[in-house]
C-alpha cells in the first residue's frame, strides 16, 4: 500500500472532490473527468468502473449524480486501496474489488446499468515507464478486444457502455462492440481549435438499434498555443473541469 507520505491530496472539479494519488506512479488527469462527464447514469442506477485506479472517474460521476450504486475493479492492490480511501472520504457508495478483467471477481459477475472504463492504451512491448504501477495502468497487457468483451458482458440489456480511448484505437473499439452493442455515439476531444482529436469518448447501448453518430468535436483549450502555466480551458471545458458539469446533453 502507499504510505501517506508517498501520496498527494489533489483537488478535482474545482475542489468538490479530493483524491489521494501516488506521488510516483499513475496519476489521474483529464481523461477520467471527461469520462465521468459523458456517462448518462441517473440516481439509483448501478455503475461499474473497469480499471478504476484511485477511483477518479466513478467519484467524479458521483459528485454530479447522487444516489449511485458504484463498483470498481482495479488490478493493482495499492491503487485499489487508495480508491477505497477516496470513496470513503467522498461519502460515496462504492465497493472496490481487486482483480483482472480476464478473471472477473465473483461479486462483479452481474449486470450493471452503466459500465465506464478508460482502458490501458500503450501497446505491449516497447520501453516501459520508470514506475511499474504507471506502466501497468497504461500498457495494454490485456488486449483491447478482451477488455471490451469483459465490459460488454457486464452491461445490462438496455444499459450503456461509456469509454474514453485514444482516437487511433477507435476501429478496434468499434469491432469490440459487435454484435451486442448498438446506438453508438462518438464524441472527439480536440486540444485546440483546428487540431486533430487525440481522445474520443464512445457510448453504446446493449441491444441498441440506432446507427453510428459522430458528434462535432469538443474543444478543450482556447487559442493556438498554451499561454504559460495557466489552464486556458475553453468555457465549455472549464465548466466540466472546474464545476463538474456533465456532457450528456451532447449525446441526446
Amino acid at each position: 500500500m502507499f504510505p501517506l507520505e508517498e501520496t498527494s491530496d489533489d483537488a478535482f472539479l474545482g475542489g468538490k472532490l479530493y483524491l489521494f494519488q501516488p506521488l510516483k506512479g499513475y496519476r489521474a488527469a483529464t481523461d477520467p473527468v471527461l469520462l465521468a462527464a459523458c456517462c448518462g447514469a441517473g440516481p439509483g442506477q448501478s455503475v461499474l468502473d473497469l480499471g478504476c485506479g484511485v477511483g477518479a472517474a466513478a467519484l467524479c460521476l458521483a459528485s454530479r449524480v447522487p444516489g449511485l450504486q458504484l463498483s470498481g475493479l482495479e488490478l493493482q492492490p495499492a491503487y485499489a486501496d487508495l480508491a477505497r480511501r477516496n470513496a470513503a472520504r467522498a461519502g460515496a457508495n462504492m465497493e472496490i474489488s481487486t482483480g483482472s478483467v480476464l478473471e472477473m471477481p465473483r461479486e462483479l459477475r452481474h449486470n450493471f446499468d452503466h459500465v465506464i472504463t478508460n482502458p490501458p492504451y500503450h501497446p505491449p512491448g516497447g520501453t516501459p515507464a520508470h514506475d511499474a504501477g504507471r506502466d501497468v495502468a497504461r500498457r495494454e497487457e490485456v488486449s483491447l478486444a478482451d477488455w471490451m468483451a469483459a465490459a460488454v458482458r457486464r452491461v445490462a440489456p438496455g444499459g450503456w457502455l461509456t469509454l474514453i480511448i485514444r482516437t487511433d484505437r477507435l476501429t478496434d473499439a468499434l469491432l469490440g462492440l459487435a454484435p451486442r452493442m448498438g446506438s453508438v455515439t462518438v464524441l472527439p476531444f480536440c486540444p485546440r481549435p483546428g487540431r486533430d482529436a487525440g481522445r474520443i469518448v464512445l457510448r453504446a447501448r446493449k441491444g441498441g438499434r440506432g446507427g453510428l453518430r459522430l458528434l462535432a468535436p469538443f474543444v478543450l483549450h482556447e487559442g493556438v498555443a498554451h499561454p504559460g502555466d495557466r489552464d486556458n480551458h475553453s468555457p465549455a471545458a472549464e465548466r466540466v473541469f472546474r464545476y463538474g458539469e456533465g456532457l450528456c446533453h451532447l449525446f441526446d
